[in-house]
């Protein structure tokens, strides 16, 4: 039983969009480049990133417009002008503020008309935009408010130039919480107070006398178009209290929402989860508003980090507040909102009425979410305001598309509701005086001004409401042709009364077959015409196939005595048409019941233990039905020669015997027992199904079946592709492969498509034909599907919103639907897909797409779990392990840099080539961590070494104990940082320290005689390091190891293993005065421990005596 919201509840905060797809086509899901903060406009939707990049989205199909980069530091604020949307203002992390001017209107490049170091060291907390004039104002952590003035290119070169266009226009007690402006005032609210300066005359105002100590928000709520008056300013005061004050700062009254929050909170109507309500929530929430927005008409919009708050200050009272986690950033436009998560996420809300967002739901067919809204908002919906936009067949049409075995309660529910609704005529009848009699006016939804005359007792919100009511039935109206070519001589007749019929309802202009309205009897005419040619269509389609039927019968009769003549067939009287069926329908029948013989026999045999654990007689007992199944069900030829030409005989006969050979060798004759049959099997060893070259997939069966004979003719058929049981061979080699496809293609009908799609995974998975044909059936099995036509038309976003209205998933529906939206969208559809994991699995989405398009899939997949999540969960995708090296191979070859880059011409590593950057260098990270066996590590490691992926390949040495290859690398890399711990390795004895001491020894030696030998005039870096240069502290070299080991083992003996290796070193001054001061701090350590020691000895020596 679903719970019922007060009647005070009457709007809801509703999702329809997801904009997921959206941030993954950016790469704003990933987690190096993640979205910071948010704008909007009519037309755009601005996103700033991480990065420096602002994206441009334009909101009219999601579409990226633009991008535009900036290397001054990541984004922080963004802005759009509310009067000129080829404007948009930015601020950075470093303190720069950016005018942008897009220039669409004339296709150019957009520019910086402005640019502000005003607030440079400083983080910029707040932009606003001037009302009238191109002027930006902004706020900072350190009280600075400064404005910049746009110069626009549009009016010429010389209005780009203007004076002064940045300046200061005060500092504040306090970081800058928000700014607002209207009508020549700016609004600046600090962490203690609210000014209001006059930007013109240069004057400050304080709001109010009382000082706070937090994030407090203010705005400014201009008055609704009309009326006239000056706006209104409201501040955040501490306990959700809002300050209201007038224009010039004055404050006129407290609103105390504390107590007023004491309600439950709103469900959030979303397609992600079902509305959760919570009666008995019902504390006083004390809160501090960070933000105050202007939303809607003369709404407050404030948020928490939790919660959504919307206040109407007029009444005081609080419109709705509702539950959503994680948030830090919200910008709105009109009755839309735009959601900034913590961790980079977005959502798109809108505000609403309660039945406004049940159509919306309606128009969606989101049954069961459009009733538990209904049943939930009950006070909302039953009142007669409602019944314009939901008529009460709409919501009959509603609760017919419940299911009544899985949503019973509900629908009871809704029965409940739907008897208390209140008629539209008690709405209508008390405004009728107040309307003028003789005619009224409503807009319809597309815009249009519909005129409605009063002459009779028509009211227009009776012509509204049969509107309404009749929106579903239009598209019945597209069925009828009322020009029929046969009504062609009755038409001149009828204009007249058409003519006339008009005239009288002139509100009902389009003649809406509503449901009190009787239909016109050329449309009844119609629809009975059209009744009738069904049934004359398909019992014409139903003689023809039984006459098809006896003409094969015929041919095989003919096999048996008679000789081999062309008969041709002429068209047969009605009663010779009925007797000849009925002389075959024995026939059929017979047919019929011998597959059902053979079906009982093989389910007997099935469920006998001896056979079902024997694979052979399990084989040969599903053999032995297949024989009877393609005999009965399968294609039939058909002699399209002698159709077409008649009188050429011989080559008629020609075609009638190669007929007839085919299917004595393949079926049998019909009149041979089943004792026959099984021989015939026995003496064919090859593939029973063998695929013809153009065999298309059959999705009806040719002869109707009974229920229960289809029941189990689908389960025998599931267990003969799940066995591969259609040769005699026991092997799944080639042939049988083939045999397996045209299993598929002449049966389809017969298969479960859930079990074919999870063993075309698991036993079938080198044979991507076998796939191929499956999902080729399914094309054909969901191309009427309402999903279909909206992949066909394009949007990619609406596409996946009707995906995840189909939910609960099936696997092999949505899989097919997914085939069309990547053949439309490509890599972008591909990204889209880890929200559908595990009803669909990387196995299908790798037969799907093309590798270079299934490694972002897999990336996606993979981040979207937690940090702690990601190992084991790309444990559990590596089934077969086998497929650990197959992506290890993909992603080291794909977004990475080139192998001559990496690897010298020997195959070493290059100089700091493990400073390069790899596209999916996290996916190669958690693959190489996974847990595996020694052969599976060393070919990952060889891997790794063929593509010069230096990371991977230390941290396989370390893990594989081949130490020495892996200081050779570091010494070829010669970065001092891989010797330290935690993406080093660190050597761990004198021995180690040696062969490093070594290896970087002959490495210096190699790289200065290769430099000699090419330019010996030049100066020679690499003995620098040889002898005492300055610049060795993140290079590998002798000096530098020496000092390392000296850090570790002190430098006496850091000198000594220098000797042994036989290096001939001397130190520069650096290094002579840093193993100086170690010497001595290694003496003063001595002693102080020795100190230490001593003193714990007489104390010891003490405590005893």
């Amino acid at each position: 039983m679903l719970p019922v919201l007060p009647e005070t509840s009457t709007h809801v905060l509703a999702e329809f969009d997801c904009l997921d797809p959206l941030l993954s086509a950016l790469r704003l899901d990933s987690g190096r480049l993640k979205c910071t903060c948010l704008a909007v406009s009519r037309k755009w939707l601005a996103l700033g990133t991480s990065a420096g990049g602002l994206h441009l989205i334009q909101k009219e199909g999601w579409k990226q417009r633009l991008i535009l980069t900036h290397k001054e530091g990541s984004i922080t604020q963004v802005a759009c002008c509310p009067h000129d949307e080829d404007f948009v203002a930015v601020a950075t992390s470093q303190g720069l503020v950016v005018v942008w001017e897009l220039q669409l209107e004339r296709r150019g490049r957009p520019e910086r008309t402005s640019v502000s170091w005003e607030h440079r060291g400083q983080a910029v907390t707040s932009l606003c935009w001037d009302t009238s004039g191109l002027r930006v104002f902004a706020g900072d952590t350190g009280g600075k408010v400064s404005f910049v003035r746009a110069g626009s290119t549009k009016h010429g070169k010389g209005s780009a130039f203007v004076i002064f266009p940045v300046q200061t226009i005060t500092t504040v007690d306090s970081r800058v919480v928000q700014l607002g402006y209207q009508e020549g005032r700016l609004l600046v609210s600090s962490l203690s107070r609210c000014y209001l300066c006059d930007t013109e005359r240069e004057k400050f105002w304080r709001v109010g006398n009382k000082e706070r100590d937090g994030e407090y928000g203010a705005c400014f709520l201009p008055q609704p178009r009309g009326l006239s008056g000056t706006p209104l300013l409201y501040c955040a005061r501490p306990g959700s209290r809002v300050w209201e004050a007038s224009f010039s700062g004055e404050v006129l009254s407290t609103h105390q929402f504390k107590q007023l929050l004491a309600c439950p909170s709103t469900p959030l109507i979303t397609y992600k989860r079902e509305p959760c309500y919570n009666p008995k929530q019902k504390t006083p929430q004390s809160l501090a508003f960070p933000r105050l927005l202007h939303f809607g008409d003369q709404n407050l919009l404030t948020w928490t980090d939790s919660a959504i708050y919307m206040f109407t200050p007029q009444s005081g009272q609080v419109l709705l507040w509702t539950e959503i986690k994680d948030l830090t950033e919200i910008a709105v436009f009109r009755s839309e909102l735009f959601c900034l998560h913590g961790d980079g996420r977005l959502s798109h809300l809108s505000l609403m009425s309660a039945e406004r967002c049940v159509e919306r739901l309606l128009r969606r067919e989101s049954w069961t979410l459009a009733a538990t809204v209904c049943c939930m908002f009950q006070h909302a919906i039953s009142s007669c305001r409602a019944r314009k936009c939901l008529p009460i067949d709409r919501l009959e049409h509603l609760k017919l598309q419940l299911s009544s075995s899985t949503h019973q309660p509900l629908i009871n529910q809704l029965e409940e509701m739907m008897a208390k609704l209140e008629p539209l005529d008690s709405a209508s009848s008390s405004r009728r005086s107040s309307i003028s009699s003789h005619e009224s006016f409503n807009v319809l939804d597309c815009g249009i001004y519909r005129v409605i005359s009063r002459r009779g007792s028509q009211s227009d919100e009776d012509s509204s409401s049969l509107v309404s009511q009749s929106m579903l039935e239009e598209e019945r109206l597209k069925e009828f042709s009322f020009v029929q070519e046969e009504d062609q001589g009755e038409q001149g007749a009828q204009q007249t009364e058409r003519t006339e019929a008009d005239r009288s309802e002139p509100g009902l202009q389009f003649h809406l077959p509503l449901s009190f309205r009787p239909k016109p009897p050329r449309i009844a005419l119609q629809a009975v015409r059209d009744s009738v040619s069904s049934f004359v269509k398909k019992t014409t389609e139903k003689i023809n196939t039984l006459q098809m039927n006896t003409d094969i019968w015929q041919r095989m009769d003919q096999r048996e005595g008679w000789q081999g003549e062309v008969v041709s067939v002429m068209p047969q009287c009605p009663e010779e048409a009925n007797n000849e069926s009925f002389v075959e329908q024995p026939t059929m029948e017979s047919y019929l019941e011998d597959l059902r013989t053979a079906t009982e026999r093989a389910l007997a045999q099935i469920q006998d233990p001896l056979i079902l654990l024997d694979p052979v007689s399990l084989a040969a007992a599903l053999q032995e039905w297949l024989m009877v199944l393609e005999k009965v069900l399968g294609p039939e030829e058909q002699d399209h020669s002698g159709q077409e030409q008649e009188g050429e005989e011989k080559s008629v006969e020609r075609e009638v015997e190669t007929t007839s050979c085919l299917t004595e060798q393949d079926f049998g004759d019909v009149g041979e027992p089943m004792e026959q049959l099984e021989a015939a099997g026995k003496e064919e060893p090859k593939t029973i199904c063998i695929r013809p070259p153009n065999e298309t997939v059959r999705m009806l069966s040719p002869r109707p079946l009974p229920s229960d004979l289809k029941d189990d003719l689908s389960q025998i058929a599931s267990l003969c592709f799940d066995m591969g049981c259609f040769s005699h061979a026991g092997s799944v080699d080639h042939v049988c492969v083939e045999s397996v496809c045209s299993f598929m293609q002449r049966f389809f009908f017969l298969v479960d498509p859930e079990r074919v799609h999870r063993v075309c995974g698991l036993r079938y998975q080198e044979h991507p034909e076998v796939l191929n044909i499956f999902i080729t059936g399914m094309l054909e099995f969901t191309k009427s599907s309402k999903v279909v036509e909206v992949i066909q038309k394009g949007d990619m976003l609406k596409s996946l919103r009707s995906l995840r209205e189909l939910q609960p998933w099936k696997a092999p529906l949505l899989l097919t639907h997914l085939y069309r939206l990547y053949e439309k969208h490509g890599e972008l559809a591909v990204r889209s897909f880890p929200q559908f994991y595990p009803t669909v699995l990387p196995s299908d989405v790798m037969a799907m797409a093309q590798s270079s398009h299934f490694l972002p899939y897999l990336d996606n997949l993979v981040q979207s779990r937690a940090e702690e999540q990601k190992l084991s969960f790309i444990g559990s995708l590596l089934q077969p392990e086998t497929l650990r090296q197959d992506w290890l191979e993909l992603a080291l070859s794909h977004d990475a840099p080139q192998r001559s880059d990496t690897l010298t011409a020997e195959g070493h590593p290059r100089w700091h080539s493990h400073f390069f950057s790899w596209g999916y260098s996290r996916l190669i990270s958690l693959l190489i961590r996974q847990p595996a066996d020694l052969d599976s590590k060393q070919k990952m490691l060889e891997t790794c070494k063929g593509q010069g992926y230096w990371t991977g390949y230390l941290y396989l040495c370390n893990q594989l104990h081949r130490r020495s290859e892996a200081f050779s690398a570091i010494c070829s890399l010669n970065d001092m940082s891989l010797l330290e711990e935690p993406n080093g390795i660190v050597p761990q004895n004198l021995d180690e320290w040696r062969l490093l001491i070594q290896l970087s020894q002959k490495i210096c030696s190699s790289s200065t005689a290769a430099s000699n030998g090419t330019n010996h005039n030049n100066g020679d870096t690499s003995s620098s390091f040889l002898n005492g240069s300055a610049d060795w502290s993140g290079h590998i070299c002798p000096e530098s190891l020496v000092l390392r080991l000296a850090r570790v083992v002190g430098p006496d003996r850091a000198m000594e293993t220098l000797h042994e290796c036989g290096v001939q070193l001397e130190l520069g001054p650096q290094s002579t005065l840093v193993c100086e001061l170690l010497k001595v701090a290694e003496k003063r350590q001595r002693a102080l421990i020795q100190t230490m020691l001593e003193r714990c000895d007489r104390f010891l020596w003490s405590q005893q005596a």
